[in-house]
């Protein structure tokens, strides 16, 4: 916890004006930073011999390449909305580029180009970028593969030494020809470009570490260059021809239809390449802190218009069409860019060279160039793809697109893609088994798929199987149901058990439980999609929080190689503690809620009530359910309160600081681990739960409570509460008390005491965090909250005089005074509104919320501040088996706690 607040003083002073009042202020220069000049020179590295090769494959003049790279770096660097993403003419646009030139001329192409870079700016005014994220990924992998193929089957005739076909059947058919009358110099520089390509990125030892500096698509070509040049190798070159001859755009001629088609495809392709790029780099620079903070995300509507002002100044100049470029963008995140300095740069450099080093440039071999582009069309075959678009089950998608787009083209492809996707997934919709069977008088209904409105006669049907009054397990093996299904399960739910059978709704696995057997919420479980996230873990799936009846199940620990325990699996009874905030200690002071209830939309989420008692104190110091003479016993022997439930936090369970050896296995494993100082194991189960926690906050809630965090990091803390309530897992104060970051100061610890000044003993962490709420933070009130099942209250009805002391007897003194009041005869018991307490155990829990807020007010800070009518104090009782909270009743003089219900909520 903090201890600073924010003020007007502790920011930094404004720099003085010199300028006069009332002229204008000095126009502000942009800096270039060493590391976008850097990385620009890494970029443009790269970009120039890649360039000249993609204008080799496309049939197009070889200085389309090098018009289409120093506009993307210029027009799209200054212009576009992915700061990072570097633009130029792209591989995935080869076939396309290539196909047009055939049919229409490069003259009509740059036109088409054009027309394409107007309709992208009419898409970023429409503000439809995201929709191309739509696109299914095996799609867009699949057209890439497509892609990949064709340019490489092309350009192996180069490699040989002959001239590539318009088709990729055509390019096939001709080349066990080609192979026949191989042309050895090409071959030897084509070999010797690849066998660099594939070395000098794994060259070993410190020597290789700088050396890999060097750009790999530089190095393979000056090296290939070099030595045909030394052996003076007949091979055909680049030809740069003169500027003024270069061939601008010019009107289009052909078919309407052909062009329309023609500029949707370039429009399709150039867009979802460079927005799914945008992305791409998005998360690339996410894993540089660094470049992160001075980075903003990208924006890609405002992308989509910078990609298209390039289109159209790159058409218009005779350039190749453009797009986001993967690997000239990894370069630039990887080379340290901090701005879209670097992309400019790397333009400017492009003009120098396309300008000035002509004569350099014609000595490079046209085999090497194919030679680099082949090993780039190989490389747009990803291995990582095939197995992701396997692994989800859409490898039929990506292998018709891929097939399409070699043997038909790419917008053909894509279509049949698009195709097939949508087939696949109204066949999984609709594919749904449903049986029935009957084992030892128990009806096992099986559904195997998605519950929509298509299978909901096959599910009447077969649920009236079931005789009337017969036990029935439903099991739904799918993550979607529609409301048609719905509805048809619950109204059969409901009518069978009025006529006295029984009804036991079971998700994906067999054992695993969802909700209530019987109850509507069991039926609102299966709506939730389950995640491999939760595989393990018997949560209920419309939960955010993993802190809801969740156990490791004994067979998933024995799978990881540790001991199936009933107990001590890092979760307790009401919910498994998937971090450890509430276990560091005798009490816990903090500046936030450290559970977090809220759901993504803010407001706390409705949970179906656990099917096992959580009102029984499981898990506890001491359980309600072994007579207290005999855990005193118990006690006394092992010097400390039994710890026999599963629960991981103090007041719940056998937390750190307990000196129990009653301690389950987990515990005792997690105890030998801080002895021998083991590193924590990620492949443990509560490694796994903590992992998959914080993945599902980063992923779900961070996305919508970043800017009011942010918005309290500039400003700083000021709650309006203090709240100090018990450390027991089962209290998610912010859940009960519909508040979110930045309006509760909390205060956890075990059994919510307050002591006493000057009884601290040398701990005055509560007393200290009282003092800073009440006279830094000024907090208008203060609530101490107790619950129902307190471990600490039990433990102090069963403690016996003279027994150890260990830390956690010497902190639970401190409520002794509730003891005693509690025993004195002349005062009214605490109660609750309309009942008495239920047991001694409530009782004890109810009279010390009215004796800590007695504490309280001993406090020098809380007594001056109630004198100056500047604060309030409130006393509060939270029933976990009910979800019931009650306040204490001002000025009552029986103590009375009164029931909190929806109409005091809205009056």
């Amino acid at each position: 916890m903090s201890a600073c607040v924010p003020t007007r003083a502790d920011e930094p002073r404004r720099e003085e004006h010199s300028h006069e009042p009332h002229s204008p202020p000095p126009a502000r220069r942009p800096r270039l930073e060493g590391a976008d000049v850097s990385a620009s020179i890494a970029v443009f590295l790269i970009a120039l011999p890649l360039s000249l090769g993609i204008a080799l494959a496309t049939g197009a003049p070889l200085q389309a390449g090098l018009v289409a790279a120093a506009v993307g770096g210029l027009v799209a660097g200054r212009l576009g909305g992915a700061p990072l993403q570097v633009s130029g003419p792209a591989a995935g646009l080869t076939v396309v580029t290539a196909e047009l030139i055939h049919q229409y001329g490069w003259r009509t192409t740059c036109a088409i180009t054009v027309l394409a870079g107007l309709a992208q700016l009419g898409l970023g005014l429409l503000r439809v970028a995201r929709t191309a994220l739509a696109v299914s990924p095996a799609i867009v992998h699949g057209m890439l593969a497509g892609i990949g193929v064709t340019i490489a089957v092309a350009q192996l005739h180069i490699v040989l030494g002959g001239v590539p076909h318009s088709s990729v059947l055509d390019n096939l058919r001709e080349l066990p020809a080609q192979l026949a009358r191989v042309h050895p110099a090409a071959l030897s520089v084509s070999v010797l470009t690849l066998a660099l390509l594939v070395l000098w990125p794994r060259l070993p030892g410190r020597a290789g570490k700088l050396l890999r500096k060097v750009p790999t698509p530089l190095v393979a070509v000056a090296v290939a260059t070099t030595t045909a040049s030394l052996m003076g190798l007949s091979l055909p070159k680049v030809d740069l021809p003169s500027w003024s001859s270069h061939a601008l755009a010019a009107l289009p001629d052909g078919p309407v239809l052909g062009l329309v088609a023609a500029v949707l495809t370039i429009t399709l392709v150039c867009s979802v390449q460079s927005l799914l790029g945008a992305v791409a780099v998005d998360k690339l620079v996410a894993g540089w802190p660094e470049q992160s903070a001075r980075v903003g995300r990208s924006d890609l509507d405002r992308e989509l218009l910078g990609q298209g002002a390039a289109n159209v100044v790159s058409g218009a100049l005779g350039g190749l069409p453009i797009a986001g470029v993967a690997v000239r963008s990894s370069a630039n995140v990887h080379a340290g860019a901090v701005s879209r300095n670097s992309t400019m740069l790397h333009g400017v450099l492009v003009v120098v060279a396309a300008l000035l080093m002509v004569p350099i440039l014609e000595l490079i071999p046209l085999a090497a160039l194919a030679a680099l582009v082949m090993a780039v069309g190989i490389q747009m075959v990803s291995l990582h793809h095939i197995r992701t678009v396997t692994r989800h089950r859409e490898v039929l998608v990506y292998a018709v697109t891929t097939l399409a787009v070699v043997f038909f083209g790419v917008l053909e492809g894509v279509a049949l893609g698009i195709a097939m996707a949508v087939g696949v997934a109204l066949h999984r919709l609709t594919r749904t088994r449903i049986t029935h069977d009957e084992t030892e008088g128990v009806h096992h209904v099986h559904v195997r798929g998605q519950l929509t409105f298509l299978a909901v006669p096959r599910l009447s049907r077969t649920l009236h199987l079931v005789p009337q009054g017969a036990a029935a397990v439903v099991e739904l093996d799918g993550s979607f149901m529609d409301h048609a299904a719905y509805e048809s399960l619950q109204d059969w739910q409901n009518t069978h058990t009025v006529h006295g059978g029984t009804v036991e709704l079971v998700g994906r696995r067999s054992g695993v439980r969802i909700g209530e057997p019987t109850g509507p919420a069991g039926l609102q479980a299966l709506t939730g999609v389950a995640t491999e996230e939760s595989a393990d873990c018997r949560c209920h799936p419309w939960t955010p929080w993993r802190n809801h009846q969740c156990e490791i199940p004994e067979a998933a620990l024995l799978r990881d190689g540790q001991p199936g325990d009933a107990q001590g699996t890092g979760a307790d009874d009401a919910g498994g503690s998937t971090a450890p905030s509430d276990a560091d200690g005798a009490h816990r002071t903090d500046g936030t809620d450290s559970t977090g209830g809220h759901g993504g939309n803010g407001e706390p989420d409705k949970v179906s009530e656990p099917s096992r008692p959580s009102d029984g104190g499981t898990g506890t110091l001491a359980r309600p359910d072994t007579p207290q003479d005999k855990t005193a016993d118990a006690s006394e022997d092992t010097g400390t309160s039994t710890a026999t439930g599963t629960g991981a936090g103090p007041g719940t369970g056998a937390g750190p600081g307990t000196g129990t050896d009653a301690a389950t296995s987990t515990c005792a494993r997690a105890g030998a681990a801080a002895d021998t100082g083991a590193a924590t194991d990620t492949s443990r189960p509560s490694a796994r739960q903590l992992a998959r926690g914080i993945s599902a906050f980063q992923r779900n809630t961070a996305p919508l409570v970043r800017g009011e965090l942010a918005r309290l990091a500039r400003e700083g803390q000021q709650p309006s509460q203090l709240f100090l309530t018990c450390a027991d897992s089962r209290l998610v104060t912010s859940m009960i008390t519909s508040s979110g970051p930045g309006d509760l100061f909390v205060v956890r610890n075990v059994g919510n005491l307050v002591p006493l000044p000057g009884r601290e003993s040398g701990d005055d962490s509560v007393a200290a965090a009282i003092e800073y709420a009440v006279d830094v933070l000024e907090v208008r009130s203060i609530t101490v909250c107790g619950h129902s099942g307190c471990g600490a209250m039990q433990a102090l009805l069963a403690s016996e005089p003279g027994a150890a002391q260990t830390p956690l007897r010497r902190w639970l003194r401190h409520g002794e005074p509730s003891l005693e009041r509690m025993s004195e005869e002349d005062r009214p018991w605490a109660r609750l509104a309309g009942r008495a307490p239920a047991d001694a155990v409530e009782q004890l829990c109810l009279t010390n919320v009215v004796q800590q807020l007695e504490h309280l007010r001993a406090h020098e800070s809380v007594a001056r501040a109630l004198c100056a009518g500047e604060l309030e104090l409130h006393g509060m009782y939270f029933h976990v088996g009910e979800a019931q909270a009650y306040l204490l009743t001002e000025g009552h003089e029986d103590r009375v706690f009164d029931h909190v219900g929806v109409a005091d909520l809205s009056a």
